[in-house]
């Protein structure tokens, strides 16, 4: 079921109104109503169209399946605001992100999810236990919203910087094979973020630069620009991120190739001491009558051993001398 908080006149807090008393708590401008929607829930779609009579391409958006890009959109007596946030586990799992609707008018909000979202339903405990998160009016409500989403932004960040410092540092010690599917999923969680990042930083700046002073007063548009440089320092933050994740990777390729190469300069050293001495066993390995020392010389095998062990030490010591090994 629907949740909703009306703080009236006095300071009197009211909880989980009804519909009739939603309609009127809308007409009554004295108090600050929040009421917070999951689009699963039954009455969800009465409250939309019918108490509050949205537009219905704005109800159609709190119903997508897929996570909208943050926008805003002017309706004229109310604001429709799409903002996300993120949630990140861990470094082995794909970054997800989920959307929150938030309807603002001059005295209430409407918040509509699809999804479980800590963040605000803590938010909204904590509203219920004190009346001070809506008495100062919706748009200070709004930017409550939208802080606690972008606080969300800034330990996961700071968690994926510290992921990719260890992955360095495990490539510098051994470069296995497991940790590149790490550093590509790092890789792209970084990138995605960074693309949900870009149109909600726009959307909090036309929000704090007076754009709709109909329903964002002056004395909070300030607080807007403060989550407004939140964004900003969290993109900054993804900007080194994804610089650290591509050296990362090229610290990846790099470390296979050197190793690659180490191999096969060994494996080269070997094949070259021994092409002489295949030489020389091929040459004295014909079945020929005549041979150089004759095929009666009892020193000959002695004498052609002695010869490829001369040569594989002098193939070995020029080897050394020039430090290719």
């Amino acid at each position: 079921m629907s949740r909703s908080l009306l703080l009236g006149p006095g300071k009197t807090l009211r909880k989980d109104l009804s519909l009739e008393e939603l309609r009127a708590a809308k007409r009554d401008r004295g108090g600050v109503l929040w009421i917070d929607l999951k689009a699963s829930d039954d009455d969800t779609q009465t409250i939309l169209s019918d108490v509050f009579a949205f537009h219905p391409l704005a109800i159609e958006d709190c119903y997508n399946d897929h996570v909208d890009t943050p926008k805003i959109d002017d309706y004229g007596d109310y604001l429709f605001v799409v903002a996300q946030s993120i949630r990140y586990v861990s470094r082995t799992d794909r970054l997800s992100l989920f959307e929150i609707d938030t309807f603002v008018g001059p005295n209430y909000v409407v918040t509509v999810r699809q999804q479980e979202i800590p963040a605000i339903d803590d938010l909204f405990d904590r509203a219920s236990e004190n009346g001070r998160y809506l008495e100062r009016g919706a748009d200070f409500l709004t930017h409550t919203i939208l802080d606690s989403l972008i606080d969300l932004l800034l330990p996961s960040v700071e968690e994926m910087d510290e992921a990719i410092d260890d992955l360095e540092r495990r490539i510098l010690d051994r470069p296995d094979r497991e940790l590149l599917p790490e550093v590509l999923l790092l890789k792209r969680n970084t990138l995605r973020l960074r693309r949900s990042i870009l149109p909600q930083r726009d959307m909090v700046n036309r929000l704090s630069r007076g754009e709709f002073s109909h329903l964002i007063r002056p004395e909070a548009q300030i607080f807007y620009r403060d989550v407004y440089d939140h964004i900003v320092r969290v993109e900054e933050m993804l900007d080194g991120l994804r610089d650290l994740a591509d050296g990362a990777l090229s610290s990846y390729l790099s470390s296979v190739n050197n190793r690659m190469n180490e191999v096969m300069k060994a494996m080269s050293v070997v094949a070259v001491i021994f092409l002489p001495l295949t030489l020389i066993a091929s040459i004295y390995g014909t079945n020929l009558d005549f041979s150089p020392f004759g095929i009666e010389f009892r020193q000959g095998f002695l004498l052609m051993l002695g010869a490829m062990i001369a040569v594989a030490a002098a193939t070995f010591g020029y080897f050394r001398y020039r430090g290719w090994f």
